[in-house]
């Protein structure tokens, strides 16, 4: 659902999606090499793919645990096989490094494998305590696939962000139509693709391509519900779409994400994962640091650290570049105007600045004594920059931390207040000593709050998300005491008021 693109190969430019005689062309963002076309679905073709999954749907859902796992295994290990092929696309459709697409595609396989592992387990009927007022009852919790979950992916990590509904959506027994990013959609067919060659049977997994009135489409299909992963703007216009027919939705937007560099942190490692955390893929994570709150005391060396690392990286296409180009031309305005802002306003860039906006690529930026309310601290930039701001404490470096309207992810160095400043922290996920890490493990739940989004991918929070909970009362004999019965007499209305009273009555 984006508005960046061209319809005419005319004005094409390397790396924006252009729809050309119906079919979506996707390109190198810098050298405009051509990746593939692809058909692009209207209404019509939306629909169909959703019918097509609902009656897929019942057969997947019929196969059980044991049988969906099964089949996921087999998809998982082929993914593993094949892992350079797909990282391969990855970097000629994105421009991402080779290296850091087969790590990007190593976490999404591990999600797949945690997913039908654990499914049976999550979802399975589950026993839940009775009351002593309902005494012939017994209560029982089970978990029932949606049916068809629609899926709407981004183009930065276009292979393990959407894996994260993707995976736990099959695992609970739902059928899923995927509509890529259009900066992306040769990933999404492989991904389709591959998922097809090992279960073939019935159309489990399709994908849709297009642009925002694909997007637009699925929301209004006849999905059961919808997961969005993109900017805050089109996730409102998501859900707003999604109203209009009471489909639930699961909404990841972007972040601002910050960490906080304490005294008494081991700066080594604070400075190595800000350089990781900010810089990789370019910097267009969502879950990437973009803003560092250290202690004064320990500043200048921590900054002297972070920048000699970010020196060392180099920029471009080739398959030994530490960062690749940005993907999105658009965002290269963006990212200029943050860094000119910043430095109109006061800021220092000890490391790049306004030249290092290189189209198509940006070098490491680092910015120093950057205004609380500038747009490089206050919007997301999703490039390669860091701004760094020195706190006199740790609950100074906190209040500033929670001061956007996001709350994705965030960090925290220190060696002994780590758990303490990670709970007080407003964000979805916190790493202590330690940058993005939350995401590699599949266990925990995965989302943020505020303009962030809200519902959860990942773990056992994840697989529920994707299925609803269905409550059983099952009465196991007859009670000479029946409460919710026009048979019971006065004697039990006398009774009940009594046994309240000697259950509940006393605080």
């Amino acid at each position: 659902m984006t508005a960046e693109v061209h319809k005419s190969a005319e004005t094409e430019t390397p790396g924006l999606p252009v729809v050309v005689g119906g079919r979506l062309r996707s390109t190198h963002p810098a050298t405009g090499a051509l990746v593939g076309e692809f058909p692009v679905a209207d209404d019509a073709d939306v629909r169909a793919a959703v019918r097509r999954a609902g009656e897929a749907a019942r057969w997947w859902a019929g196969l059980g645990f044991g049988g969906r796992a099964e089949r996921l295994g087999r998809w998982r290990a082929a993914l593993a096989r094949r892992m350079p092929e797909l990282a391969r696309v990855v970097h000629d459709e994105g421009g991402k490094p080779v290296a850091d697409a087969v790590i990007e595609i190593t976490a999404a396989i591990d999600h797949v494998a945690w997913a039908a592992r654990h499914a049976r387990r999550v979802l399975g009927p589950r026993r839940v305590g009775g009351s002593i007022l309902l005494p012939d009852q017994s209560a029982l919790v089970t978990y029932q696939p949606f049916g068809v979950i629609g899926v709407i992916g981004p183009w930065n990590y276009p292979v393990f962000t959407p894996m994260g509904s993707i995976a736990y959506a099959l695992a609970a027994g739902n059928a899923v139509v995927f509509k890529p990013s259009e900066y992306t959609p040769a990933v999404g067919q492989w991904l389709v693709d591959s998922f097809a060659e090992v279960v073939g049977d019935e159309p489990v997994f399709q994908v849709v391509h297009g642009l925002g009135d694909t997007g637009a489409a699925l929301c209004a299909s006849g999905v059961d519900k919808l997961a969005f992963t993109g900017s805050t703007r089109t996730g409102k216009r998501v859900m707003a779409a999604c109203s209009e027919t009471l489909t639930p939705v699961l909404v990841e937007c972007g972040g601002k994400d910050a960490m906080i560099v304490a005294a008494d942190a081991d700066l080594d490692d604070a400075a190595d994962a800000a350089c990781w955390a900010g810089m990789s893929n370019a910097g267009q994570t969502c879950i990437g640091i973009e803003r560092v709150y250290v202690h004064e005391s320990v500043a200048d060396a921590f900054v002297d650290k972070l920048v000699a690392r970010a020196k060392r990286l180099r920029v471009g296409s080739d398959d030994e570049a530490d960062l690749g180009p940005i993907t999105m031309p658009g965002q290269l305005d963006i990212i200029r105007r943050h860094i000119a802002d910043a430095l109109e306003r006061g800021g220092t860039a000890v490391l790049g600045g306004n030249d290092a906006v290189d189209p198509p690529y940006v070098r490491p930026t680092i910015l120093l004594d950057v205004p609380e309310d500038s747009a490089a601290v206050r919007e997301e930039t999703f490039g390669p920059t860091l701004t760094v701001t020195r706190v006199p404490d740790l609950d100074e470096a906190v209040r500033r931390a929670n001061a956007t309207p996001y709350g994705l992810g965030s960090a925290v160095f220190s060696r002994r207040s780590g758990m303490d400043v990670a709970t007080r922290l407003r964000s979805g996920m916190t790493s202590i000593n330690g940058g993005m890490s939350f995401v590699g493990l599949p266990a925990l739940p995965f989302g943020g709050v505020g303009d962030s989004g809200f519902g959860r991918i990942h773990g056992a929070d994840g697989l529920r998300e994707f299925a609803r909970p269905k409550a059983i009362a099952r009465r196991r004999f007859r009670t000479p005491m029946p409460i919710m019965s026009f048979r019971r007499g006065p004697r039990t209305d006398a009774l009940i008021p009594k046994l309240v009273r000697f259950l509940h009555g006393r605080g």
